[in-house]
């Protein structure tokens, strides 16, 4: 029996799914197309009934007698409310009316030639509408101006003028002007015009009534203060509130810029933050005397990652001083004081180290440029303690390896990395001497150390160790040194080397410079080699140090610690300038000593 095949017609899986992302795609376009429609339609009809509120509001104004044409507890005083909410259409709006007596110089103006002895010759309104509800509204501005029906009347009032501009010293537009009388009460926000300025005319006479403040989004803010003023005390006003005499006008200044950002680094001279860090900050700019009260100042610390970021600073020249119980200020990126201009981000960088002792931060500058000079020599003496310090410049230190080895990094000063098993560094502390076996010391020795960081790409000075002398049956160079420097500290192997920058030289005289061919890396390590000829003697070496230069090497400074409550001479020299000499008492837990330097 043959059976006929009947053929079957439908969609498969795969068709379906097409077929229905087709639709969804026509649906969302015709759906976003009704949205943006709609949304359109909204937008025309929110500006239509704000456009419509702003008319509204002028045409009040028109129609109540010019002698109320004023704001309420303003100039020129009125019934109309500076700021009001008001519905419409089941929209909230914003309305602030601003009302302005003019000065028309068509018959003279206050002060001016011809003098006008009635100013207000009109009054200029303005009518603001916003919403803050509304998306993308961009608020409306109308303006209008209406005079009164009768001639002027003469005037016993005054003018206030406001000046408002910038530290180059040009005009800023758009700033806010705040004006306020405590009794009787008198309320006055407008903004300067192109040239920065604001007229306040008609206003009624008074001696040092009117607090004038002037502010602007983004910029600094300025004023003016009353005798015994909260913010002032007892101290006498570098600016007073402003006097209006009849017939006079009284014309105010000030200067706004915008703001800045002073951006505060804890770091030590390797580059380590140092968290909760406390500093204080303040500016030069007062605004009262006898005595001074400073327009800015404050205490602050900087966070778990050593920084603190002090925003919408005004422009000034700043001091800061360290007021730390944990760490002592060794030295600062760039010197204090320091200029802060408008509109920039200022980086300042304090170098700290762990107290220890009394300390002496001591900077070196030109005398003629102020700037800091690197590279001079400081000599601290007391009797047969001299203490010698090169100003640029950080140093790293080791002094004790008595807790042996096996540290890649340096974390524990006491440790090292590696040594061949002659060198003795437990026996005696704070020492490294050939290892004594049966009364004789081996014939040489070497350590290696750990990896040294000084945080950044640095240029290395020089090294030195103590005793620089050596007994003399060891015979010459039976202490010798080579360094190895990467930047990269995990490398498998160091490649040691000496000041000609070869493996075959060696670093036999203390104080020497270090080949420039380690300029450049970040990480750093030494070897030390010990020998002698007369296996009854041995040389011994105490401290071990390397001078470098890096990104948190304070210019210009250096840093004395665990100095004794003593009297010191302090010596400080650079070639081609003149010697400076003094004595320093070292009376206090710290001090800090500037020397300027004359060039010959």
């Amino acid at each position: 029996m043959r059976i006929k095949k009947k053929n079957i017609f439908g969609f498969t899986l795969v068709e379906t799914v097409v077929g229905v992302a087709l639709f969804l795609i026509v649906a969302l376009s015709i759906y976003q197309s009704f949205i943006s429609i709609y949304q359109f339609s909204k937008n025309i009809r929110v500006r239509v009934l704000a456009a419509n509120l702003a008319n509204e509001q002028i045409e009040i104004i028109r129609n109540i007698p010019y002698a109320d044409i004023g704001i309420v507890s303003g100039i020129p005083l009125g019934v109309i409310p500076n700021v009001q909410t008001l519905t419409r259409g089941g929209i909230t709006y914003t309305v602030t009316s601003t009302i302005r007596n003019i000065d028309d110089a068509f018959d003279g103006t206050l002060g001016g030639t011809p003098n006008d002895t009635r100013p207000a010759d009109y009054k200029k309104i303005i009518i603001n509408v916003s919403c803050t509800t509304c998306a993308n509204f961009t608020p409306i501005n109308f303006t209008s101006s209406v005079a009164p029906k009768n001639l002027e009347m003469a005037s016993s009032n005054g003018a206030l003028f406001v000046k408002v501009f910038d530290a180059n010293g040009n005009p800023v537009q758009g700033a806010t002007v705040h004006i306020e009388r405590a009794s009787p009460i008198i309320i006055v926000n407008d903004v300067t015009d192109s040239g920065g300025n604001y007229q306040l005319i008609d206003v009624p006479p008074g001696a040092e009534v009117y607090e004038v403040t002037v502010s602007k989004t983004g910029y600094s803010s300025d004023r003016t203060y009353a005798d015994g003023d909260v913010a002032i005390g007892s101290s006498i006003p570098a600016k007073y509130n402003a006097t209006i005499t009849a017939g006079n006008v009284t014309q105010v200044s000030f200067a706004i810029d915008r703001t800045s950002t002073i951006a505060v680094k804890t770091v030590t001279d390797t580059c380590v933050p140092k968290s909760a860090v406390n500093f204080s900050l303040s500016g030069s700019k007062i605004i009262a005397t006898a005595p001074d009260v400073l327009k800015y100042s404050g205490s602050f610390a900087t966070d778990g990652s050593g920084q603190k970021n002090l925003n919408n600073i005004e422009w000034d020249t700043y001091n800061f001083a360290f007021n730390d119980s944990v760490y002592d200020l060794v030295g600062s990126n760039p010197l204090n004081p320091i200029v802060l201009g408008p509109n920039a981000t200022q980086n300042l960088q304090l170098i700290v180290a762990p107290k220890n002792g009394r300390g002496l931060l001591v900077t070196v500058t030109d005398g003629t440029s102020g700037l800091p000079i690197s590279g001079a020599s400081v000599t601290l003496t007391k009797g047969s303690d001299v203490k010698t310090l090169i100003t640029g410049r950080g140093f790293l230190r080791q002094s004790d390896w008595s807790l042996g080895d096996g540290q890649a990094d340096i974390g524990d000063l006491q440790k090292f990395f590696s040594s061949d098993g002659n060198i003795e560094y437990s026996a005696f502390p704070s020492e490294l001497r050939l290892k004594e076996t049966a009364g004789q010391y081996q014939t040489s020795g070497s350590l290696e150390s750990s990896t040294f960081d000084t945080g950044s790409a640095s240029n290395f000075q020089e090294i030195s160790w103590q005793p620089e002398s050596q007994p003399p049956d060891t015979g010459a160079d039976s202490v010798s040194f080579q360094i190895a420097t990467s930047s990269d500290k995990t490398i498998a192997v160091w490649n040691f080397k000496g000041p000609d920058g070869t493996e075959s030289s060696y670093y036999t005289l203390s104080n020497r410079n270090i080949s420039p061919a380690n300029n450049g890396a970040r990480y750093a390590r030494y070897k030390i080699y010990l020998k002698t000829e007369d296996t009854a003697f041995t040389p011994n070496v105490s401290n071990i140090a390397f001078t470098f230069t890096s990104d948190c090497t304070p210019s210009g400074q250096v840093f004395f610690d665990a100095l004794d409550n003593d009297t010191y001479t302090l010596n400080v020299s650079k070639g081609g300038y003149a010697v400076l000499n003094d004595t320093i008492d070292i009376n206090s837990n710290y001090k800090d000593y500037s020397a300027k330097l004359n060039a010959l």
